[in-house]
Parts: C-alpha cells; structure tokens; sequence
C-alpha cells in the first residue's frame, strides 16, 4: 500500500480495455505494487487521442467489489493514498520488433530492486497497455475479470433488455423464457480488419457473412424454437439494413430498433453501450461468437467460468456438449457451427485475445 503503479490513459474497445487494465493490474503484481486507478475511454476514437473521452474506471466498473474480490491478488489505489506525486520513476516501455517479451520480463524484475524500488511511484512510459507484452497465463487474466463487476447503471440498463428479449419467448415452465445472442461481426471496420487479417494469416474462417452466420445458427443442436435471436452489432458501423431476414423458421431475430431498446443505447456512451451489450449476450442462454472478435472471446471466457463453476457444485457435466449449461458456439470456423469453451490451461493471451481458430471444444 505504500508503493504504486501509473499506467498511460486505457484506450481501444471495451474488451480490449479490459484486457489492458487487467495486463496493467499483472505489472502491478509483479512488481509488488498498487496500481493507481488508471483512466478507461469513453469514445473509441483510439488514432486521435485528442479525441478520447476519458472516464475513471470507478465510473464503469464497482471499486470496493475489485478490491474486495481480489484482495491478496492485486489492488487498487486513489490517486489520495500518494503523499508526493513529484516522486516518481519513469519506466520506459520497450518497442519495436526488436523488444521482446523476454526483455519485457527482465526490465520489469530489474524495477523491482533497488535502486527503482525504492521510489512511491513507478510511471509506465510509452504504448497503452494492450500493446504490452504478455507473460501470464489465462487463469491469471480470468482472475482479474471475476473481479470487474460493472457498475450498477449498466447492469440495471442490461437488465431492462433481457427482459425485453424474455418477454418475445414462449415458455410453459415457471422459469423465464430462454433466448439466443448472436454477436454478428458484419460492420465494415470489422470486414477490413479481418480481409486484412485473412490475408496476413493466409485463412479464410476469420470474416462471416450473415447468410453463413444465419446458416450456423440454425444449426445449432437441441436448440427449441420457438426462441428470440437478440444480434448484437454495432449499429452505427453497421451497412447491411437487412440482418433481421433470411432466418430460419423458428428463430425469431431482435435487434435494438425492432426490441425497441434503441434510444437506450443511444444515450449512453460507446463504452456504455458495448458494456451493456456484453452483459445482454453473458447472460443469455445460447451465445454464437465470432473466435477472432476479444468481444466474444471473452464473453465465452465468463461463460466457461460459469459452467466450470456449475459443474464443481453438481451441476452440468459437460463443458462443450449440449447439455451444459450457458452453451456456447463459434460461427467462422469450417465444417460449421462448433461448441466453444476457453482453455483455462492455456498460458497464452491468445485464447482470450487477438484472434484464433484454436478452441477447447
């Protein structure tokens, strides 16, 4: 408590800031440190930091329930607990294809001896912390998640969409109506990062298009229809205006001007919006993802946690199969339609991050 960590202003997507705050909270770790509450990003003007909109991190996820929940892992500090700001060391990220992450790994374990550790503060220097080297494994990374509960205003405005979602259901069971999330990565900065992609990787199941991800869906095993479709996309990036046709008979497709949810999202910022969309597909009771998309990575990530979770205490038997409960599927990969579930042996980022075709089911 009476050493600290800043890290630079938290940019990019929802989930990538995620990432990045939870690869910052590991420096902190290692370096035996309290990270400083850092800034997240509001707007996703991520080229142009003039642009950014700043917001605390306290304003979009609970800050007692991170420390609470992580205490003896990592912590978070006000910036109120340094008694001299002046005081600090720099420390100076490396880059360049000539920065490796074993260097990463000796320069950060070179600041935690002397004569670097005996300053209150140590300040990251250099690019935001998703462009970090990455030394921890998945269980590490989950770890942190567990503990970033959203703010109240999110989870209430969440809430108020899934039940709009349960209430298109036909159920004859006391229990709420089910529902299928579909994150549909159809917008156009998504299909020319991933034509980019295909190209660099030399594959070709990273785009979808939506008549392959209506098709996958509609394969799905066990699924009982009637049941509501919610399709989680970015409205504003979005130029296909007919994604609720071509589905088949029996699901039944939602998106946020049909559920009548519009005007929600639209009063909330970017990071609001996509936080609240993140919780709408967490929840639901079928997830179809794209493998290459952090957004839906990670959402399988807190869905694997669930149904491992689930499974310690009696409950569902199997992880991928059918069965299980809180399913989830990637649509992009060949042959169709796969079960998906994250690894939580891995030791790379990889499976929660930055793209792969590589899943555990």
């Amino acid at each position: 408590k009476s050493k600290f960590l800043v890290v630079p202003q938290i940019v990019w997507g929802f989930n990538n800031q995620k990432i990045a705050f939870a690869r910052a909270c590991l420096t902190a770790r290692i370096l035996n440190r309290t990270l400083l509450m850092p800034t997240l990003s509001s707007s996703l003007f991520y080229k142009d930091n003039t642009l950014l909109k700043p917001i605390p991190f306290d304003h979009v996820f609970q800050f007692a329930f991170f420390n609470s929940a992580c205490k003896g892992f990592i912590q978070l500090g006000p910036y109120s607990q340094v008694s001299n700001t002046t005081l600090s060391m720099q420390l100076h990220k490396g880059s360049g294809r000539r920065w490796t992450p074993e260097k990463d790994f000796r320069q950060l374990m070179q600041f935690t001896r002397e004569p670097y550790a005996q300053y209150e503060v140590i300040q990251i220097v250099g690019k935001n912390p998703f462009l970090w080297h990455d030394h921890w494994p998945v269980t590490d990374y989950a770890k942190i998640f567990q503990c970033m509960k959203p703010d109240d205003k999110i989870l209430t405005e969440a809430d108020k969409v899934v039940s709009k979602i349960r209430q298109m259901g036909i159920g004859s069971s006391p229990a709420p109506p089910p529902y299928v999330a579909v994150h549909m990565r159809i917008e156009k900065d998504w299909m020319i990062h991933c034509k980019k992609l295909e190209q660099r990787l030399n594959i070709t199941k990273i785009c979808s298009s939506k008549q392959e991800i209506i098709r996958g869906v509609g394969t799905i095993p066990g699924l009982k229809t009637p049941i509501p479709v919610y399709i989680a996309v970015a409205d504003d990036l979005l130029e296909d205006d007919s994604i609720l046709s071509g589905w088949q008979k029996g699901l039944v497709p939602f998106e946020k001007k049909k559920l009548g949810v519009l005007d929600l999202y639209k009063k909330q910022s970017y990071l609001f919006q996509s936080a609240i969309d993140y919780q709408v597909c967490l929840n639901s009771d079928v997830f179809v993802g794209n493998t290459f998309s952090t957004f839906s990575s990670l959402v399988v990530l807190d869905r694997t946690q669930r149904m491992v979770a689930a499974m310690d205490s009696g409950g569902a038997a199997q992880v991928c199969g059918t069965k299980a409960k809180w399913p989830s599927y990637a649509y992009n990969l060949e042959g169709g339609t796969h079960p998906w579930a994250t690894n939580m042996s891995d030791q790379s980022l990889e499976a929660i991050s930055y793209g792969s075709n590589r899943i555990s089911c």
